[in-house]
């Protein structure tokens, strides 16, 4: 019973439960971003480029070999260079908005720093000077 208290513990832990939300929106985030890259950014490049689909960009190594029916005998090889391409793209996008909300998490922490602290009370052995000096004036 012991082990099972240690591991409620440790998976109701703060910094648990917050990497875990994390995990999920980084799942949901880079979802977002793969649509946002294949449909508008990509078809963007593609007509810019005059029509190059990035995933069809390949490096053939050795072409599919067919017998006379027309059933693959042997698959192409090829490096698809083009969805690394895209993939690329994808890590920017996400990597620059990681960055963003760095960004604007530190300069958050900046403005709460900057903010001045409030001027240390006196010491009690200032205290204590003061009351001897109102005591002398009397």
């Amino acid at each position: 019973m012991g082990m099972m208290k240690e591991f409620k513990d440790f998976a109701m832990r703060g910094n648990l439960i917050d990497m875990a939300v994390g995990v999920v929106m980084a799942g949901a985030f880079g979802k977002v971003v793969n649509a946002f890259t294949e449909g508008m950014v990509m078809p963007l490049v593609s007509m810019l480029t005059g029509g190059v689909n990035f995933d069809s960009w390949k490096l053939t190594l050795k072409d599919e070999v067919k017998d006379a029916a027309g059933a693959v005998t042997s698959p192409e090889v090829a490096i698809k260079f083009g969805t690394f391409v895209t993939f690329t793209i994808d890590f920017i996008i996400v990597a620059f908005a990681v960055f963003m909300v760095i960004k604007a998490i530190n300069a958050s922490k900046k403005k709460e720093e900057a903010a001045p602290a409030p001027p240390p009370g006196p010491t009690n052995e200032e205290k204590l000077l003061m009351e001897i000096r109102d005591a002398l004036r009397k």
